[in-house]
């Protein structure tokens, strides 16, 4: 596996346990319908939250949560609307991403609560 796709997967295990300690309950990882994968799908008390996890080496091209573009915004939506219908859920839907930077200086790890939002 090439070394970004590490990163990325070392990335997804890391938000799963800021999730954990944070009393989140993770139900799915790594969910696909049609084109789209949402990382972590996880429930709080009162929410359904899909999470993005964006993992970089280097800040130098941009925060990791400026890589969430519209399209994949429009992906995971539909891919949640169907692991709603699916798994007969009845919550309310947060989108959550956690950008982390990850290098020989550190890690910085930083959780967004309702990233974005979908219309």
């Amino acid at each position: 596996m090439a070394a970004h796709n590490d990163l990325g997967k070392q990335g997804e295990k890391e938000a799963v346990e800021l999730l954990l300690k944070k009393g989140y309950k993770i139900l799915e990882t790594n969910y696909t319908f049609q084109k789209a994968e949402i990382d972590i799908i996880a429930k709080t008390t009162t929410e359904l939250v899909v999470v993005e996890v964006k993992t970089r080496s280097t800040p130098d091209f941009g925060d990791p949560q400026d890589f969430v573009k519209p399209a994949q915004i429009k992906r995971l939506v539909n891919a949640i609307d169907h692991y709603i219908q699916q798994n007969d859920i009845d919550l309310e839907v947060r989108f959550d991403i956690i950008a982390i930077i990850k290098n020989r200086l550190g890690k910085r790890i930083e959780h967004l609560e309702d990233a974005f939002y979908f219309f």
